[in-house]
């Protein structure tokens, strides 16, 4: 199960009436859910070498149901670069990393 807090954007191939459950649905296996991560940090240098952000466990939920249908948008505000990868691609070229974990009373 993919939830919905799991992604920013969605990139559908062509026009699909949103209004039409079953259009949606049949459009489903062509659309791409996009998470959006943006940098705003002069540290992060070209190619987003030292851009330093969190993944959710739902982010990497998802990445694991939706395969490539999952995508990372790394947007540097600062430069404009915008770089789409994955989240194994992330992990792969990772020089860190630090698990935590968030709660709410």
């Amino acid at each position: 199960m993919v939830k919905g807090s799991s992604f920013d954007a969605i990139a559908m191939p062509r026009h699909i009436d949103l209004g039409d459950p079953a259009a949606v649905r049949a459009a489903l296996p062509e659309m791409v859910f996009i998470e959006i991560k943006s940098a705003n940090q002069a540290r992060t240098k070209a190619g987003f070498t030292g851009f330093f952000f969190a993944l959710t466990e739902s982010e990497i939920a998802a990445a694991e149901v939706l395969k490539t249908r999952h995508k990372v948008a790394l947007y540097n505000k600062l430069t404009g670069e915008l770089l789409m990868t994955s989240i194994p691609e992330i992990l792969a070229r990772a020089k860190s990393m630090t698990w935590q974990l968030s709660v709410q009373l």
